[in-house]
C-alpha cells in the first residue's frame, strides 16, 4: 500500500509538471509576434541562416548567449571561437543540461546531431566532433536562435551569477560614495559599480545609522572591472587621484569614520598590490602630507538604499567633493 501511495504521488507530480510545461510553451501565434521571421524559421522550423551573414558569427564582445525564445543561458563568449564556418561556434555549453541532442537524418549524405534548448525547445544548430578542447566538440549555432547579453547588462537581465566569470572586484572607500561611484563609472574597464556600506559591525546598516559614525561602516563603492582592459593596480592608481588620502576620516566638508580612505582587499594578491601602490604614492610626494589610507581585509558589503545608487546620474548637479588630480 505504501509503495502504491508513493507511486501515485510520483505520477501526479509527473503529469502536473508536464501540464505546466505545455501550458508555459508559447503558441505559434505568440512566437510569431515575439520573433522575427528568421528567428521563427530557425527555432521553430529547424531552418539555417546564411553563413557569414548573421548577427554573431564575428562577435567578440564578452557576455552570455541565451535562447532567444526562453532566455535560458546557453553559451559563454569565453567558449566561443572562430571555426571558419561563418556561424557562431562554441566548444561547450554553459551547462550540459541546457541542451538536448537529437539525431538528424534530414541532410543527404549522413546523420548529424541536432542541438535544441531544454527549456524553449528551440532548434539551435548542430554539434560536431571536430572542435577544440578536451571534448573536441564544435557547437555550430544559428545567431537567429540566440540573444547576446553583454557583461555590462548581466545584472540588469538577472544573470548576475555569471559576472564572476568575466570580472574581478574591488571595494574602496574615499569619502561620500556619490562622487567616488560617479568617477569610477566613467573609467574604461569598469563594468559595474554599486554604493553601500562596509568595514563595520552592524549587519543591517542603513544610511541614517551609518552617518552617525557609530557603526564604524565606511561609505564604500563595490566595483566590478574587466581585467583584460584594466588592472587592479590601475584601479588603485585612479583611486588615489580622485580623493585626498592624507586626511583622517574626512573628505572636504564630510567628517567622520564613514568617510575614511580605505582599500578593502579580497585576497593576498590584492593586499600586496594595495601596499605597493600605497608606498608608490606616498614616496612620490604628490601629496604634501603622509598617506593615511587604511588597507584592510574586505568584510561584507551591504548595498545602500536605491536613491543613493548612481546619485549623480539622477542628479547631475548634486553634491560632490571629488576631483581628479594628475
Amino acid at each position: 500500500m505504501k509503495f502504491l501511495f508513493l507511486l501515485s504521488i510520483l505520477v501526479l507530480i509527473f503529469f502536473n509538471t508536464t501540464s505546466e510545461a505545455k501550458m508555459s510553451k508559447m503558441s505559434k501565434d505568440e512566437l510569431k509576434k515575439k520573433l522575427t521571421p528568421e528567428q521563427y524559421h530557425v527555432t521553430q522550423e529547424e531552418g539555417t541562416e546564411r553563413a557569414f551573414h548573421n548577427k554573431y558569427w564575428d562577435n567578440h564582445e564578452a557576455g552570455i548567449y541565451v535562447d532567444v525564445v526562453s532566455g535560458e543561458p546557453l553559451f559563454s563568449s569565453k567558449d566561443k571561437y572562430d571555426s571558419g564556418t561563418g556561424w557562431p561556434s562554441f566548444s561547450r555549453p554553459i551547462k550540459k543540461e541546457s541542451l538536448i541532442n537529437k539525431k538528424d537524418n534530414k541532410l543527404l549524405g549522413g546523420e548529424r546531431t541536432e542541438v535544441r534548448s531544454s527549456s524553449g525547445d528551440s532548434h539551435l544548430g548542430h554539434v560536431f566532433d571536430d572542435g577544440p578542447g578536451p571534448d573536441k566538440k564544435r557547437f555550430c549555432i544559428n545567431s537567429a536562435a540566440l540573444k547576446f547579453i553583454p557583461v555590462t547588462d548581466l545584472k540588469k537581465e538577472g544573470l548576475e551569477e555569471y559576472l564572476d566569470d568575466f570580472t574581478e572586484k574591488a571595494l574602496l572607500s574615499a569619502g561620500c560614495f556619490w562622487g567616488v561611484q560617479d568617477l569610477f563609472r566613467k573609467l574604461p574597464g569598469v563594468v559595474a559599480s554599486e554604493v553601500g556600506y562596509s568595514g563595520g559591525q552592524d549587519n543591517t546598516p542603513t544610511y541614517e545609522e551609518v552617518k552617525t559614525g557609530k557603526t564604524n561602516h565606511a561609505e564604500a563603492v563595490f566595483i566590478r572591472f574587466d581585467p583584460s582592459k584594466i588592472t587592479y593596480e590601475q584601479i588603485l592608481d585612479y583611486f588615489f587621484k580622485l580623493h585626498d588620502p592624507t586626511t583622517v576620516n574626512q573628505q572636504g566638508n564630510d567628517v567622520g569614520t564613514q568617510y575614511r580612505s580605505n582599500i578593502f582587499y579580497y585576497n593576498e594578491t590584492q593586499r600586496l598590490v594595495a601596499q605597493k601602490v600605497f608606498e608608490k604614492v606616498d614616496i612620490s610626494k604628490k601629496w604634501k602630507k603622509p598617506i593615511v589610507t587604511q588597507i584592510t581585509a574586505a568584510k561584507t558589503f551591504f548595498s545602500a538604499e536605491e536613491y543613493h545608487q548612481d546619485y549623480l546620474v539622477k542628479h547631475p548637479n548634486g553634491y560632490t567633493c571629488h576631483f581628479l588630480r594628475n
